[in-house]
């Protein structure tokens, strides 16, 4: 094996000339997956004037120097573009909108948190969907059946852990 299974980054062989070339290519890549951030979501058309550094998402069809790099990070070097091809669950921080993308199934995805509930300081505060609470039906006692609506209304906050039981 001559590379690592997931982003291929180059192995240095014993008695290897020029292993320095491998190494730095290596940090290269590093450079560019470690901690991501990426300037703005993804763009079909590199942009006119990056500065080195600069790192992009590129987008689902791309133009211009991106041809033939779909889905994939592009890094501004001194040499010019270099590309890294994403593996799933690769998160890059958006600067532009402060959000995370998330690479999975072959696309990016900006601005989506998933999880199965969220807690703050150890309290849940958001958890699974309830079902829909009915609209009150009208009626000759209208406090009752608002009391009630108000009543599920609580019952649901609290079951999605918006305010204390």
């Amino acid at each position: 094996m001559s590379t690592t299974p997931r982003f291929l980054l180059p192995f240095i062989a014993p008695g290897q000339a020029q292993k320095e070339l491998f190494h730095n290519e290596a940090l290269q890549v590093l450079d560019v997956i470690v901690a991501a951030a990426v300037e703005q979501p993804p763009l079909a058309t590199p942009p006119t004037t990056p500065a080195i550094g600069d790192c992009y998402i590129v987008g689902a069809s791309p133009t211009g120097a991106w041809s033939g790099h779909a889905q994939q990070v592009a890094a501004f070097t001194s040499g010019g573009w270099r590309f890294v091809a994403p593996r799933d669950g690769l998160n890059a921080f958006v600067r532009s909108s402060g959000q995370v993308g998330v690479y999975s199934a072959g696309a990016w995805v900006v601005g989506t948190l998933r999880g199965s509930q969220v807690e703050l300081n150890g309290d849940q505060v958001v958890g699974p969907r309830s079902g829909a609470i009915a609209n009150p039906s009208g009626g000759s006692t209208t406090d009752t059946q608002a009391r009630s609506a108000i009543g599920q209304i609580l019952t649901a906050l609290r079951g999605h852990g918006l305010i204390a039981p």
